[in-house]
């Protein structure tokens, strides 16, 4: 009896590993809506913080410990009637560094076409093959894109498979009636593009730039702080060969990789060689002119005499 008890308690405890990738803080700001059921938001948040905590988003089994940590951010902007609402949505993303008790963020992004339909008290359901709903289906598909990016950066493009599933999200919404999921829908940074971006073979050398940007050069750092720094500045060559390859100003894997990078960079070379730290300037300052002020502090660094 004994001996079937801890095989039943064990194979709960592999399923709650398996079940679990995501440690996700998820929060709902209602403050701009007045009038109504406030209750419908607190549920609302529940329910969706079940929905990301407790769905396997993977065949892979996850520690406690291995679990992504991330937080999304809805902010209800307008109530269309009863059960509809406009908002904007914000995902983050970290990654441990490996060694250390440093945090790096891998995914900083805010959705500002978010409409969607919620009746309080209806269970939250997502089909991975057909769309159903833009609130299910819009959650899943950033819970994919920061799966995909965080295996990205463990393995060369080791996320492909995640990015397939947020891609086949954003085919299976193509007639949905609402904005961000097609080519057409707004700016060219929207869902569409970003995974388009990403699953793109035209940059290819862009997601290839997680890998080396994280495991040889941020988790080398612990060890070695100098060869650290030299895979980071391999990455940022790279980024430069993608940007002068393909200049094109809509090409969001950049734009997704320094909202989420420029900070971290900065602190990366401040404390480098006057050589190495310029060297990163001049690349930073090519490649991404949206955040030009942060790089001119690696160019201001007062020199010891």
């Amino acid at each position: 009896m004994k001996k079937i008890l801890f095989i039943i308690l064990a194979l709960s405890l592999l399923a709650e590993a398996g079940a679990q990738e995501l440690r996700c803080g998820l929060s709902v700001n209602y403050s701009k809506i007045q009038g109504t059921n406030q209750s419908i938001f607190t549920t609302l948040q529940k329910d969706l913080q079940d929905f990301v905590n407790n769905t396997a988003w993977t065949n892979n089994l996850f520690a406690t410990d291995e679990r992504i940590e991330c937080n999304i951010f809805i902010n209800i902007t307008e109530q269309l009637s009863a059960n509809e609402f406009r908002a904007t949505l914000q995902v983050q993303s970290s990654r441990p560094v490996f060694g250390s008790t440093f945090i790096t963020p891998m995914f900083n992004y805010m959705d500002n076409e978010v409409l969607f339909t919620y009746i309080e008290y209806d269970q939250i359901q997502f089909n991975e093959q057909v769309y159903t709903s833009p609130l299910p289906s819009l959650i899943a598909f950033y819970c994919y894109i920061m799966l995909g990016l965080d295996y990205d950066s463990f393995s060369l493009l080791g996320g492909t498979e995640y990015l397939k599933k947020a891609e086949n999200i954003v085919l299976n919404a193509q007639n949905a009636p609402v904005k961000g999921w097609r080519p057409y829908d707004g700016s060219r940074t929207n869902r569409y593009w970003m995974i388009e971006n990403m699953l793109n073979y035209k940059y290819g050398p862009m997601r290839n730039v997680y890998y080396k940007y994280h495991r040889l050069g941020l988790d080398l750092m612990n060890t070695s702080v100098s060869d650290g720094r030299i895979g980071v500045m391999e990455a940022l060559l790279d980024i430069q060969r993608v940007h002068r390859d393909r200049p094109d100003t809509y090409l969001f894997l950049l734009k997704l990789f320094f909202d989420a990078k420029a900070d971290e960079i900065v602190n990366i070379f401040l404390e480098a060689p006057e050589t190495e730290r310029m060297r990163a300037y001049q690349i930073l300052v090519e490649v991404d002119k949206m955040n030009e002020k942060k790089y001119v502090k690696l160019k201001n660094v007062a020199t010891p005499f």
